[in-house]
């Protein structure tokens, strides 16, 4: 099952449409940024962030999900209710979060 748009609307939302979450669309799913790197994503209707540990103490119930066969486990985010809670949580992950991989140039035509 695919995570409904409604769904990223609702998160965001949550973020209160605050500029430095951004989202990018991946096979049905949306990858959640924060700041330029990567904090999560949305998989099947549930918020999951990265286990970083900040991540870890930040969440009083530690809800390990798996995103997609093969992935790597995540923290499904349960507590959706409070104001501003995801944005604060991203903000307390952001130092212990790896920079972005830069992008690759593309290889020159030598004909």
């Amino acid at each position: 099952m695919a995570t409904s748009p409604d769904y990223l609307a609702f998160i965001l939302d949550l973020c209160q449409h605050d500029q430095r979450v951004t989202s990018r669309a991946m096979m049905g799913e949306y990858l959640l940024y924060y700041q330029g790197k990567l904090v999560g994503g949305l998989y099947d209707n549930r918020l999951l962030v990265k286990p970083v540990p900040v991540a870890l103490s930040y969440l009083a119930k530690q809800a390990q999900a798996i995103p997609y066969p093969g992935a790597k486990p995540m923290i499904e985010v349960e507590d959706l209710e409070r104001p501003g809670y995801v944005l604060d949580l991203f903000e307390a992950m952001w130092s212990e979060l790896p920079a972005p991989k830069p992008k690759k140039k593309p290889k020159e035509d030598k004909t």
